[in-house]
């Protein structure tokens, strides 16, 4: 829920701050930009986490080989994904690819939510408002990435 509350809370956070002269941010792409690297930052902060990462790495389906490598690279690839939302150059690659991270991930998200895992001493979101969240990232991203 935490990346949920932080994509939309920095999006209105920018979208008022554009609306009141800042010209940067006076518009809904701007602002969804920087809230969606907002809360991939917070995201990829997780992945490296000593209190985090052991639950991150808990919920990759076991069939997949190093497990803790996989964290570190999707956790890498967050954070390169959200400095690439920032700059004017690279934010659609980086939304587009941002959006297939997602969808990579997913199955770490269903494995979690049917093993009843938990992160930070906090059970995962259930399956469906988790698949629905998903859905709302991965839609914001493409939106980035073609408008």
């Amino acid at each position: 829920m935490a990346p949920l509350i932080t994509l939309v809370g920095t999006w209105l956070v920018l979208r008022v701050i554009g609306l009141l002269g800042v010209a940067a941010l006076d518009g809904w792409h701007p602002a969804l930009r920087g809230g969606i690297a907002a809360m991939f930052l917070l995201t990829a902060a997780a992945h490296f986490s000593p209190k985090r990462r052991n639950d991150l790495i808990a919920m990759v389906p076991p069939g997949l080989p190093r497990r803790g490598t996989l964290v570190s690279v999707t956790g890498a690839g967050e954070a390169a994904g959200a400095i690439g939302l920032l700059l004017p150059a690279t934010y659609r690659p980086a939304a587009a690819c941002l959006a297939l991270l997602l969808v990579l991930m997913f199955p770490a998200n269903v494995h979690a939510a049917r093993a009843g895992a938990s992160i930070g001493g906090r059970a995962v979101t259930p399956l469906v408002p988790r698949a629905a969240m998903q859905l709302l990232f991965v839609a914001c991203c493409i939106a980035v990435a073609l408008f």
